[in-house]
């Protein structure tokens, strides 16, 4: 793990320059721990360009910091204050402290977003391997789960279950508020689960996942309780149409317009078009919602070893939905499937 830290250090002092900066104050918790490994409340890192890196934290952390690999530590409350000094042209993090908070520290701040997360998009082997524990865990937990479910149970029951048993599979927890939603309210992209019990002929869409290691699972299907109608098995058949197109449209190079015009396309052609109200997908990985974003007016191309989920939905107000969703990893061969269970309708 040592080399892993050091490295994604690295890789960010080789980009400071391009900012006029010779290091850059971290204080986004998510990116503390991408860059150290310290999971905190209450923690910065200051990385310079020549790769070195200066770790804050408090009197609760610091044993844990201490561990950290590669890093010099200082132990204190005020952790941005401690670490503000200590280079001449510092950067910080526009998107989470602000100029004048950098201020009364008494620096001059030089702002600048998004420099780590963009590094976070391409995920190396060992957080791959850790997405792949986190989504076979919602797999078998949705395995599990749907043997259970019957007409009279509540959203509620069906959300608190699949949550539960991630967790006793060995998930750290509910990777978000797992979605559960019967019949109309299927039509609400994220509709909270509530008392209303599930009926013969609903569908039932089912959105969650499990958090491992820190990293984030995502998956959704969508069932039907006893028996389907024929408008429900057409909706759903060119939801599956349409996140097979977005799936096999996923490479290194794609344009993330382009995939999301792949899958989006098959539900326009059908008349759907206005009932598909959100993005296709979105990266996963220390953050549920993470670059790159798949949606029409997304800028730029994937890149190898981007997780990040498939997720077309169709929603008829007053009668349901249907979304279907995986988390992938786009590879030169073709993308890694990581969410294994089956896209065939189940009838429950």
């Amino acid at each position: 793990m040592t080399v892993i830290y050091e490295t994604r250090r690295a890789r960010l002092a080789a980009l400071l320059a391009e900012h006029g900066i010779d290091a850059l104050l971290v204080t986004r918790g998510v990116n503390v721990r991408y860059l150290t490994g310290l999971v905190s409340s209450n923690a910065a890192v200051l990385v310079r360009e020549d790769g070195s890196a200066v770790l804050a934290t408090d009197s609760r952390y610091i044993e844990t910091a201490r561990a950290c690999p590669g890093v010099e530590v200082v132990q204190e409350r005020d952790v941005a204050g401690a670490l503000v000094k200590m280079a001449e042209r510092p950067g910080i993090e526009a998107h989470d402290m602000s100029v004048a908070r950098y201020r009364r520290l008494g620096g001059e701040p030089a702002p600048v977003e998004g420099v780590v997360e963009r590094l976070r998009v391409v995920k190396d082997e060992g957080e791959i391997e850790a997405l792949r524990t986190a989504c076979d865990l919602t797999d078998r937990a949705f395995a599990e789960v749907i043997t259970t479910i019957a007409p009279g149970m509540t959203e509620r029951r069906i959300a608190r279950a699949l949550d539960a048993r991630m967790v006793e599979l060995g998930a750290d927890r509910p990777a978000f508020d797992t979605i559960v939603a019967s019949g109309p309210n299927g039509a609400v992209p994220h509709h909270v689960p509530g008392e209303r019990p599930v009926e013969r002929g609903d569908l039932i869409t089912m959105d969650f996942g499990a958090l491992y290691d820190g990293y984030h699972a995502d998956m959704t299907r969508t069932v039907a309780m006893g028996t389907a109608s024929e408008w429900q098995r057409e909706l759903y058949d060119l939801v599956r149409a349409a996140q097979r197109a977005g799936r096999h449209a996923l490479a290194p190079g794609a344009g993330i317009q382009e995939v999301d015009a792949a899958a989006r396309d098959v539900i326009a052609g059908a008349g759907h078009g206005d009932h598909f109200v959100h993005g296709l997908g979105h990266g996963v990985g220390l953050e549920i919602h993470e670059d790159p974003f798949l949606r029409p007016a997304g800028a730029g191309r994937l890149e190898d070893r981007v997780p990040i989920t498939v997720e077309p939905g169709v929603y008829l107000p007053g009668r349901g939905g249907v979304r279907i969703e995986d988390t992938l990893v786009t590879r030169a061969g073709g993308p890694e499937l990581l969410t294994r269970t089956t896209k065939e309708l189940l009838i429950l």
